[in-house]
């Protein structure tokens, strides 16, 4: 099997072109001529991750590698050192990021995950209907995403409607018409124009949010699917 076949088969899942203008999502490293007998999907790349890899093979990944241009290939900061490595043993990466966001990841999460399965969309935003007290709400979102400990701003007692983007979508905060935003990565100046605009706020993490992505494709990958081993990074935050 070759790069390319697996390559076209994303491409028509959810085509590259849908990507944002800031993203890099597409190949990677390796090339489109390549052999390969595995494919690996994880929601990032690491050290040991890479480690762990088959030479010759392909992995999947959510967030790119490579966001700006390198300069260099010298072993100092984290996407030089994977760079190298996965040249190394010879292993293609294909990220799929915002494109997939758009076209899955969302969904996913907000119907399998969560199980709302009726929902207005808009870009990254989606938003559901509800019916909750607010202790009862962020309890279920904890539940579901298997989160310990979060932040929250709390603007109202009954949450009847919620809107979800996973990964960092604080940026989005205009575009927010329900009680409560789910997203990650809340910064705290975010919080306080939330709290200003009566909106109440859920830190679901960026990783808990996203780690999905492994599920979400490999459930799309059809014939592909014999070929894919899950194999997510390490959150390289930790709770103590």
């Amino acid at each position: 099997m070759k790069v390319k076949e697996i390559y076209q088969f994303l491409d028509n899942l959810s085509p590259f072109e849908m990507q944002e203008n800031w993203d890099n999502s597409g190949l990677l490293v390796g090339s489109l001529d390549n052999e390969i007998d595995k494919i690996y999907i994880s929601l990032d790349l690491d050290l040991e991750l890479v480690e762990s890899l088959e030479e010759n093979s392909l992995i999947i990944t959510h967030h790119p590698l490579i966001f700006k241009a390198l300069k260099s290939l010298v072993p100092i900061s984290y996407s030089q050192k994977i760079a190298i490595k996965l040249i190394q043993k010879n292993i293609n990466l294909i990220s799929m990021h915002t494109n997939f966001d758009k076209t899955h990841l969302n969904r996913f999460v907000m119907s399998e995950v969560l199980g709302f399965s009726e929902y207005s969309e808009d870009g990254f935003v989606l938003s559901a209907s509800c019916d909750f007290e607010f202790n009862e709400f962020i309890n279920l979102v904890k539940n579901k995403l298997n989160i310990d400990l979060t932040n929250v701003v709390k603007c109202h007692n009954k949450i009847t409607s919620f809107s979800l983007t996973t990964g960092s979508g604080m940026s989005l905060l205009g575009d927010i018409k329900t009680d409560i935003f789910l997203t990650g990565d809340i910064k705290y100046h975010e919080a306080m124009e939330a709290k200003a605009r009566n909106i109440s706020l859920m830190d679901i993490t960026h990783y808990e949010s996203e780690k999905f992505f492994v599920e979400a494709l490999y459930k799309e990958l059809n014939e592909f699917q014999k070929f894919a081993i899950i194999r997510n990074s390490t959150n390289p935050f930790k709770r103590l």
